[in-house]
Order: structure tokens, then sequence, then C-alpha cells
């Protein structure tokens, strides 16, 4: 393979940057600029020299050696200062040696994984962490990070084959006593499989809303304060605000972190019966964005709630400074009070909902373990059969095996690794 190189750490001035090169040829394009490299697993302070003896810079010098670094390659980082000159100059270096070239983009993580330093899901959990920008994020990032889906996913595997090779067994014996009926042992491996699967299933919405962060909506007829909420939340005039109703004609989107937890907070349209072309599209739009939303904030004077309520919903009396009624829980955008106790009920719920996060965190991986539970339920069933359909479905097993393969990336995702690796920064 070719050895790329790259600058490993963001660009732009900086106190220090980090400068990788992986490949075979790593040491020698490192003992080219700094003369002696250290030892494997050590680093040392050494003066970077351009092939005419120039200095470049003073750097902290680290050497890795396969396969125990990060891509599974001879691996040298050069830890300098961090001004553009001095990167500028140590890349064209660099660029100028024999057999190196500039990675592409994701281009470190992908060598990590085909010299399996890296698993596809912890690729992909690599990449939650670098664009992670909450607490939850990063415990969840980090968690997938650690190889703990892969691990679980293992263990599936293994008790997959055990099961699908005491299936086989007694097929290749099905003219001969068996001693043993193994039927018993193969449906407490399928079973327990199986639970494993549809529990992990389950909690992949919400590990893909702690990824992706979740949606509250603010709902509530014209005027009632929904946008001075949405301001005074954001600390920010993000939406428009007038006495006059109807100012709100589009969902306007405010991103924050809420105790820990990505959240998008929806200022909506005022629903009411209207003539107006404009806000009538506007409204629709509002009733359907609080339909699809995790959570809605529902302002009302009089405590009736224009929309169905869900038992997790707030509902909220709005403008608490001029309230008579001020009920379980009042708001004022306008002054901030009960604000803090509306952010801690918001918080409370997502919160208890996150508990049930699974290890899983995409798309892709409640497909994979789905098409992995449908092949068990049917082996099961074929079990039930009895021995002439062991054949059958000894090839669901086989089939559900392939499925949990996929989800760690040994087969089948191919046409997947550009995409992933596409949104990787340069250095990784």
């Amino acid at each position: 393979m070719d050895t790329i190189f790259a600058l490993a750490s963001a660009s732009g001035k900086a106190g220090v940057s980090v400068i990788r090169i992986s490949g075979p040829d790593a040491m020698p394009a490192g003992r080219a600029l700094v003369g002696v490299l250290p030892d494997p697993g050590a680093h040392r302070l050494r003066r970077l020299r351009d092939a005419e003896g120039q200095i470049l810079d003073d750097a902290l010098v680290l050497v890795f050696s396969a396969p125990r670094s990060f891509t599974g390659e001879d691996v040298v980082e050069l830890h300098c200062h961090g001004s553009t000159a001095v990167i500028a100059a140590v890349l064209q270096e660099l660029g100028r040696q024999p057999d190196l070239r500039l990675a592409e983009p994701g281009e470190f993580t992908r060598r990590a994984l085909e010299n399996g330093r890296l698993d596809l899901a912890q690729v992909e959990g690599l990449a939650d962490l670098i664009d992670a920008e909450t607490e939850a994020q990063r415990r969840q990032a980090q968690l997938v990070l650690s190889g703990a889906l892969g691990d679980l996913a293992a263990r599936w595997r293994r008790d997959l084959i055990r099961a699908a090779a005491l299936v086989e067994a007694t097929i290749d014996f099905a003219d001969e006593d068996v001693p043993t009926d193994v039927t018993p042992e193969v449906n407490a491996l399928l079973q327990g499989v199986l639970s494993d699967l549809t529990r992990e299933i389950s909690g992949v919405r919400i590990a893909e809303r702690i990824r992706q962060g979740f949606e509250v909506a603010i709902v509530g007829a014209p005027n009632v304060g929904k946008s001075t909420l949405l301001n005074h939340l954001a600390g920010r005039d993000a939406a428009i605000t007038s006495e006059i109703a109807g100012t709100t004609r589009d969902v306007i989107e405010v991103r924050m972190d809420l105790a820990g937890l990505p959240v998008t907070l929806l200022d909506t349209a005022g629903l009411r019966e209207t003539e107006d072309e404009v806000e009538a599209i506007g409204i629709g739009r509002a009733r359907r964005r609080a339909q699809s939303a995790d959570l809605r904030v529902v302002l009302s004077e009089d405590g009736i709630s224009p929309i169905p309520l869900g038992p997790d919903d707030l509902l909220v009396v709005p403008k608490a400074d001029l309230a008579r009624e001020k009920g379980d829980l009042a708001v004022s955008g306008m002054t901030g009070e009960g604000v803090a106790e509306l952010v801690d009920r918001i918080a409370a719920v997502l919160s208890a909902r996150s508990q049930s996060s699974g290890l899983a965190t995409r798309s892709r991986h409640r497909d994979a373990m789905e098409r992995a539970a449908v092949s068990l339920s049917a082996a099961m069933e074929q079990m039930a059969r009895g021995v002439d359909s062991y054949d059958i479905a000894a090839e669901e097993l086989r089939t559900a095996i392939r499925a949990l393969d996929s989800l760690v990336g040994r087969i089948d995702v191919e046409a997947l690794l550009d995409e992933i690796f596409s949104s990787f920064c340069l250095g990784k």
C-alpha cells in the first residue's frame, strides 16, 4: 500500500499540530526529516530539516511500529508548532519524497478497518465521537468506539455457529441413532440471541435520537407566546415576535444542549382556522412537525390543547407574568418565570427515554439485526417441524450469521465504505 500523510489535527493556527505518516515507508520518511527516529513506542524532541538541511521546526516525534498503531501499519507522528507556515512547509517537504502521497478523507481510519484494528461499528462510533456536541452523544459514541457493539455481535455469532454446528451434526447423522437430542440446546441458543436482538432493535430509535438530536415542538394558538419562549430558551432573537397574529409562518428550529442531550426546539405556526393561503400552509407544516416530534410543549391559556396529547407531552400555561390561573406549569418567555422548571421537565422526559437506548445507533445496524431476527424466527419454526426440516433451519442460521457479519463489516459493506469515510476529515 502507498505511504500516506496528512495533518491529523484541526487546520489553522494552534499551539500544537499533529502530522501523521502511515505506511511501509513511514519510517524512512520520518528519518529523512529528523535523522534518527525514537524507538517504537517512545517519543523524543527532534529538529525537522528539509532536503537542503534548512530547519523547518522543532517537533515531538512519536513512532509506532506495525501492527501496534492506529492504522495497523508503521506510523510516525510529528507534533509541531501549530503555525500555518510551519505545517505548510512540513507537508510540502513530505510531498517531495518519493512513494508518499497526501491521505484522502478518512483513509487512516479505513486502513485501521482493513487491518483489523477497528470493526465497521467502531468506525461509525469514531465518526460520531468526532461530531459529538453533547455529553450524551459523547458517552454513546465512546461506548460504540470501545467495541461494545462488536463484542455483542461476536457473542451472538458464536452462539449461532454453535447452534448451526449442532443442527448440521444432526443432519449428518440422520440415519444413525444420535444419543443426545440437540433441540433443547439449539432452541435455547436461538431464543437467547433473538431476545437480545429484539431488545437492541427497540433501542435503535432512541440511540439515533441521541446521535442526531431530539425534537421538541412548541405548539399553541397564535400570539400565545411560542416565539417569545423560544427566544428566551435560545438566548437570542431566533424568531420574530409581534402582537400581530400569524407572524410565524414556517417552522423555526433552534438546536441546543439540554441537560447533556442534543435537542432541537421547533417554533411552529399558531394553530387556528384561517383563509390566508400562506398561513394555512404554515399551519399544516406545524401540525405535521408537531406530530413527528419526540415531545410537544403545548401553550394554552384555557388549558385546552389544540392537538391530541401524548402521555409525556406538557400542557403549559403561557404568559405566567399576566396569568391569573397558573395551574401545574406556567411560563413566561418575557420574564423567564417558570422556564427553568419547564426545561427540567423536558430534560426529565428525554433522559428517561434515553435509558432505553441500545448499543446500535444507526438504521444500518437496525436493518442488519432485523434481518438476523427474521432468519432466527424462521429457523426456530423449521426446528419445530422436526428433523426433516433441519436442513432449512441450518440455511436460515447461515443467513442470520451473514446478517450479523454485515453489522460489524465482515461482509456486504463495500458499497457503504466510500459514503462512510467521505464524512471524515482529511487527517482521520
